[in-house]
């Protein structure tokens, strides 16, 4: 599945919670943002149903936002597409955001910002990975690399583990790295699903033992978890540990963030149950909540969440609720492989609620940025993108 395609794929699920009365007052705003992204190309896909119907609905519920929406201060509003139901939020401050996907530029190709210096080093990240082996060898992964071993095979977009070895007193371990710019999918030999995001390494055993604990360590990043569950293992719990913080795995899916430069571990349940392990105290998460360790303080706390937010990289969408210039910027370099440095603190420090395409160059995103006055200049230089 292609980025593109997982995009569609997140704003369908989307209307199928706005269609069920579900959708929270942000979710809403990147609905309208979606179908304005469709207007400006004169499309609409039929799977996201009938575009008059969800039209009408959208303003309906937009305008029934508006009577109740905060008075506080406001992240900065972007509004690329120039419709009426942005009017609409523009004027009652109703937050929203530019959804830059790559059919929005079909044929259009590099955007260069006059003046700057453009360096196309730094594209767009991809599926790759490299893979330690049990024997220490490092093996590496990417598109149109074809890999098979006797319990695990790879196609460079995705690692698949079988239960053919079974797993002796001395338990083998493979890690799994991503470098910045890249992504990758491993199918643990117990059928967990791991998605890892940009800038992290998992370290888990080539085979589990049924009826013993399933430990595997998310040594730094990030990482989505779709456990296979302990019925089928002979009972068997499954555990995620981050230095000395572990989570116990009740349910079935949940994020985990634990990135080396970030004070903060973050843990975001989107199904079932998890039980968070720390000096010695449990706490048990539910769904929607998220738990944030500060390892400067060594101090958790638990939030209730819109998990949307928390876990669209894994759909091919970023999605930022009230977050600043640089702190998306931090997650852009990741993906994009890049430094940035900015001139202005004010500049780094507007806040925004949207979604951006992982399929979208970051020329594209800067140049956006600037003309709509949000920026005032941009540089590349190599990998280094300076920013005023």
């Amino acid at each position: 599945m292609n980025n593109t395609e997982m995009n569609n794929k997140f704003f369908q699920r989307l209307i199928e919670r706005y269609l069920d009365g579900e959708t929270t007052a942000d979710e809403l705003k990147l609905l309208v943002n979606y179908y304005e992204s469709f207007q400006k190309e004169n499309e609409w896909v039929e799977a996201l149903g009938p575009e008059d119907v969800i039209k009408e609905r959208m303003l309906v519920n937009i305008l029934e936002a508006i009577k109740d929406d905060e008075k506080a201060k406001t992240p900065k509003v972007i509004s690329l597409f120039k419709s009426a139901y942005i009017k609409y939020a523009v004027a009652a401050s109703v937050l929203a955001f530019v959804v830059i996907f790559t059919f929005l530029n079909k044929g259009t190709g590099s955007v260069v910002q006059e003046n700057a210096v453009v360096n196309t080093s730094i594209e767009v990240g991809t599926n790759k990975a490299i893979l330690t082996r049990e024997d220490g060898s490092n093996v590496t992964l990417e598109k149109g690399e074809q890999l098979v071993f006797d319990n695990v095979e790879s196609n460079g977009e995705e690692l698949i583990y079988t239960n053919k070895q079974t797993a002796s007193k001395a338990i083998a371990y493979n890690y799994l790295t991503i470098p910045r710019g890249g992504q990758f999918f491993v199918k643990l030999s117990d059928g967990t699903q791991v998605w890892l995001n940009s800038e992290s390494k998992l370290k888990y055993p080539v085979a589990f033992v049924d009826g013993e604990k399933r430990m595997v360590e998310l040594l730094y990043g990030e990482a989505y978890f779709d456990v296979s569950p302990s019925t089928a293992h002979k009972g068997s719990k499954f555990m995620v540990t981050n230095n000395n913080h572990e989570i116990e795995v009740l349910g079935t899916e949940f994020n985990v963030k634990a990135y080396n430069n970030e004070s903060n571990i973050t843990t975001t349940l989107v199904e079932g149950k998890v039980n968070i392990k720390y000096q010695g105290e449990d706490h048990l998460l539910l769904p929607n909540q998220q738990s944030v360790l500060d390892r400067n303080t060594n101090t958790i706390v638990f939030n209730e969440v819109d998990v949307i937010h928390e876990i669209s990289w894994k759909e091919g969408v970023f999605s930022f609720n009230n977050k600043t210039l640089k702190a998306i910027m931090v997650v852009l370099s990741r993906w994009y492989d890049f430094n940035v440095e900015f001139k202005s603190k004010s500049v780094e420090n507007e806040l925004f609620v949207g979604t951006l395409g992982k399929d979208e160059k970051i020329e594209n995103i800067l140049k956006n940025l600037k003309d709509l006055g949000i920026i005032n200049k941009y540089e590349f230089h190599e990998k280094n993108i300076i920013i005023e």
